[in-house]
């Protein structure tokens, strides 16, 4: 079954003159065992996705900051038991959204901080933050103050459709 690395918000025209090697080589490294990689929209760089599809073949989904139109918004894939959805901005209604595309995990991004949230009775919620310019989580009741990380996600099906989902923090300093 396969494996897939996450990535999302890498906005990658802002920062493409300072650290588009560095960004590339961590990728590489991280990826280098996935089946596909699934980029959850705001690329903002087609030739970014380019370098992605010469690690794995690349599923992208447009961002409210991309302009390519042969992207698309929404996409809906079956690995085993699980039908997953992926998009960039999370929908309002997530019940109601779940039940429509009878899905059991939504992948999206936007949010620049990464999520493992289980969304009963429905599924999974998975956000991968983001490698570039990361934001941290929201500040809960009882928990210290969260930092902003870089990070990706490998999201892992097995052939007994077992679910293994890792945040994978990058190098601190680019």
């Amino acid at each position: 079954m396969p494996k897939f690395g996450i990535i999302s918000d890498t906005h990658i025209e802002f920062w493409k003159d300072f650290y588009y090697k560095e960004i590339i080589d961590e990728l590489k490294t991280v990826f280098r065992d996935v089946d596909k990689i699934i980029h959850v929209g705001d690329v903002c760089d087609e030739k970014f996705i380019e370098e992605l599809n010469k690690i794995a073949q690349t599923i992208v989904i447009k961002g409210n900051a991309d302009k390519n139109k042969d992207f698309k918004d929404f996409i809906k894939i079956t690995v085993g038991k699980y039908k997953i959805g992926i998009i960039h901005i999370l929908p309002e209604d997530l019940e109601r959204f779940f039940k429509e595309n009878e899905i059991n995990i939504l992948i999206f991004g936007h949010t620049h901080y990464p999520l493992i949230q289980e969304f009963k009775p429905h599924g999974l919620l998975l956000n991968p933050g983001s490698p570039i310019n990361p934001k941290a989580p929201p500040l809960k009741p009882g928990f210290q103050k969260p930092k902003e990380r870089r990070t990706v996600m490998l999201l892992n099906i097995d052939e007994n459709d077992i679910i293994s989902t890792f945040i994978i923090e990058l190098k601190k300093n680019l």
